[in-house]
This record gives structure tokens, sequence and C-alpha cells, in this order.
């Protein structure tokens, strides 16, 4: 009765207090006292196994003994906490360690920009130094992009209209724009990007800088294939054109690679880090290359640039990352929870798609019934064909046609996880795709209980839509 009525009453004392602009507290009305790795408890006693992770923030879970010890000893040493952008000791061994991780050829001449400690921030540090180094004003940016939520960076995401941004196509297999998904889709995506820059009647300039996310998250979990990631590549250097790497979600080992550029190869100019590099505190920086470094003295600042405590407690999750292989641990998790979760999609026909890298997971949820006019698809919502195998006319048959998104589905969905002690996060353009951003410190174990309950969950939520 105490609990629930200390629960009840912060809950209560939130919705009167705070913005309406809340987002997770209103979907997870949850209210946290204690962490530790995968599970979070709340104020009621209950337990919970937290698949959001501070939105992959926590690479290394809640409270991890490494990154509570790396703050412990700052704070005993007696070293001054708020420094503005002096050099310290902390902030040496967190620019070494980071370094340490970079791809090879952008760590030989890289630069690091201390900005404000959100990852926008670093988005906007990030678009002012491409502008200033180039000369040049406009950017291209992707449909279905997230790089924050301050003026310039929100201009870059997709649902912000900005007449100095160019929105390009970003490849998908399940939706993908041109209806053929696949290495296909690919190479028509980046056609398209060569065209719009080379054609000078397109309306799009030289621009500043590109930016794209290796794998989009709050677009819906879709990874950037490969051979797509070095055509950019090679489109953007052969025209001098600066390529932004937004890794604020997808670096510190969640997809598989330490940073998620690594599974192409590329070495893009610049690249924007943010959530797990502060080991669960704010930090953002960003990584470019050596002959960018324009800028005036003061051209970009930042009060809280200086986080000592986020530096130490990075530093230790960067190197804890790196000494005990966590990235392929989650690429060899993350592929096998995939194959897991496909099998789960035979069952279930309200799963369109599973997608994915490493520990950072999408389902999408569509609404299994025919729509008028349209042919179901194959069990599982997947297409009946394979990807790219069109008619003779290049032209996709209906019966390949995606099925609607089913954002109320998926709502039901999280709802029922959260009764079963599973927290998980939704997405993608309609809010329709389940987020699954676990700890890359996660056992099988967790791993099958995680599976198990959001099995369940879906089983729970679509029975009510099949009547």
């Amino acid at each position: 009765m105490g609990h629930s009525a200390v629960h009840e009453g912060i809950l209560r004392r939130q919705a009167a207090r705070e913005s309406a602009a809340r987002t997770y507290a209103r979907a997870l009305p949850i209210v946290p006292v204690r962490a530790r790795g995968l599970t979070i408890e709340g104020a009621d006693g209950q337990r919970y196994l937290d698949c959001l992770s501070g939105a992959g923030t926590l690479a290394l879970g809640h409270n991890h003994p490494v990154v509570l010890e790396a703050i412990r000893k700052v704070l005993d040493s007696g070293a001054p906490l708020h420094v503005l952008d002096l050099a310290t000791p902390v902030k040496d061994a967190f620019t070494t360690e980071l370094f340490h991780t970079l791809p090879r050829g952008l760590a030989d001449r890289a630069r690091i920009q201390f900005c404000g400690p959100a990852g926008t921030d670093a988005v906007e540090a990030a678009l002012k130094l491409v502008r200033t180094a180039t000369g040049r004003d406009g950017m291209l940016a992707f449909t279905g992009a997230y790089h924050g939520m301050t003026a310039g960076a929100l201009s870059a995401s997709g649902g912000a209209p900005d007449v100095r941004v160019a929105r390009l196509p970003y490849p998908q297999d399940y939706r993908c724009p041109f209806g053929i998904g696949g290495a296909d889709g690919a190479e028509i995506a980046a056609r398209w990007t060569e065209n719009l820059l080379d054609d000078t009647k397109s309306g799009v300039p030289r621009p500043a800088g590109m930016i794209l996310e290796p794998v989009q998250g709050e677009g819906g979990v879709n990874p950037a294939p490969d051979g797509w990631m070095r055509r950019m590549r090679e489109i953007t250097a052969a025209r001098s054109i600066p390529l932004i790497a937004d890794e604020v979600q997808t670096g510190v080992g969640r997809t598989g690679t330490f940073w998620a550029v690594e599974h192409s190869g590329v070495v893009p100019d610049v690249m924007v880090l943010s959530k797990a590099i502060g080991g669960s505190l704010p930090l953002a920086v960003v990584i470019y290359r050596d002959d960018l470094d324009v800028w005036q003295p003061g051209a970009h600042a930042g009060t809280f640039r200086g986080n000592q405590l986020a530096m130490a407690a990075g530093a230790a999750t960067l190197a804890y990352v790196r000494e005990n292989g966590l990235a392929e641990r989650a690429g060899v998790l993350g592929t096998r929870m995939l194959t897991q979760l496909r099998s789960l999609a035979t069952e279930h026909p309200c799963i369109g798609d599973v997608r994915g890298r490493g520990l950072m997971i999408g389902v999408e949820l569509v609404a299994p019934a025919a729509a008028p006019g349209v042919e179901p698809t194959a069990p599982g919502g997947h297409p009946a064909a394979p990807s790219g195998a069109g008619d003779p006319n290049g032209v996709l048959s209906r019966a390949q046609r995606p099925l609607p998104p089913a954002p109320e589905l998926a709502a039901a969905v999280q709802r029922e996880c959260l009764r079963r002690g599973l927290i998980v996060e939704l997405g993608g353009r309609h809010s329709s795709v389940v987020r699954l951003l676990p700890p890359l410190t996660i056992t099988d174990e967790q791993a099958a209980a995680i599976l198990d309950r959001l099995s369940d969950a879906i089983s729970a939520a679509a029975r009510p839509h099949h009547g």
C-alpha cells in the first residue's frame, strides 16, 4: 500500500507539473528507484527488464561497476567537476581511449570538438563545421532521419522541412521507396543521389555536407546496406562533399562493430558521437579530419562541454566494451535474436518485418487483414516473392506490397510488454516498429527471457484483432 501510494503520487505530480511534450513517461508509467544491469525496479516494487537502455545510451546497462568506480574515483580525487574546455587528466584519458577506438584512416588525422552535452549539440556543431569549411550552405539528408531536436538538427531530420536541406531516399527492403528492395533498390537510391548532384537543373546546388545514420534508429531500425554506404562515400568524395556519420545511437558496439561505419569499411570525414560515449552521463563530441579544422576560437562553444564525470564514465565504458569484445558479442547475440524473431514472425501474421544489426533490433507490426484490393503477403507479412523479383516489366505485383502499418497494435504490444515486466520502445514512420536496444552485457538467458515476454505480449495484443 505504501509503495503504491508513493508511486501514484509521483506520477500524479509529474502529470500536473511537467510539460505536455514529455514522451517516454506517457507510454511507461513507472517510477524507477533502483537499477542494475538490465533490471529496473519501480517505486511500486515491480521489476522490469529494460530494453530501452536510455534510448541506446547504456551500453553496459544500469550502474555498471566499472562506471560507478570511475565516477567515484573522480569524486574522491577532489578534481574540479566544471572546467569549461580546459585540459584535465580525465579529459586527456577519455580522448586517448576514444581515439584508440576510431576507424583507421580517421584516427591518424582526427580532431575532437567537445560541445554541449546532448547529441543534438554535436549535430549542430558538425553542420556548422562543414558549412564553415566548404563555404557552402545546403545539406543532404535522408528520409526517415533523426538527428536531434535543436533547429539545425531538426531541419536535417525526416519530419521537418527546410529549403536548405535536400531529401534523399534511404534504402529499405520492406518499405522500399522504389518498390523493389534489396541491392537493386539500394542502387537506384544511390543513382538518384548521384543524378540529383550532377543534374544542373535539379535545383540542388553543391551542398556543404551529407549527414546519414548507418542504421536509422527512430526511423524504424533500418540498417543501411554496406554497398550503398560505400556508394555514398564514393559519391561525396568525388564531389568534395564532407560525409557526416551520425553514430549517436549506433556507436560503441551497438551494431556488432565498435562504430557502425566499420561494417562497410567507410571512413567518414566527420563523426557525431553521444549517448553511450558518456557511460550514462551527458557527453557529446564531433570527430573530424584535421583539414576541416578551419574555424576560429569560440566559433562553437558550450558551458557544459567539460563534463568530467561523463568523461571518466565514458572512458571506462569505451575501454570495457573494447577489452571484453562486447561489439562482437552484440553481433553474435543480435543475429541469434533476429533469427528467433523471424521464426516468431511465421506464427504471427501481424509481424510484417524483422530487421536490425547487432543489438539494435526492430519488429514492424502490420495489419494482417488484407485491405480491399490488396493481395495478402506470405506468412509473417513478408513479400510472397523474393526481394527484387518483380514482373517482367520491373513493376511489383500487388502481392509484394507491404501490409499497412499498425500503430495501435504496436502501442498495445508495448503496454502488454510492460505488464509482463519488459520495457520496449516504439519507432518508425508510423510508430509501428517495436524496438529492442538491450545493453551489450545481456546474457543468453536474459535474451531468451526478453523474447519470451515479447512473444507473449504480441500474442495477447493481437488476440482482439483476430476476433
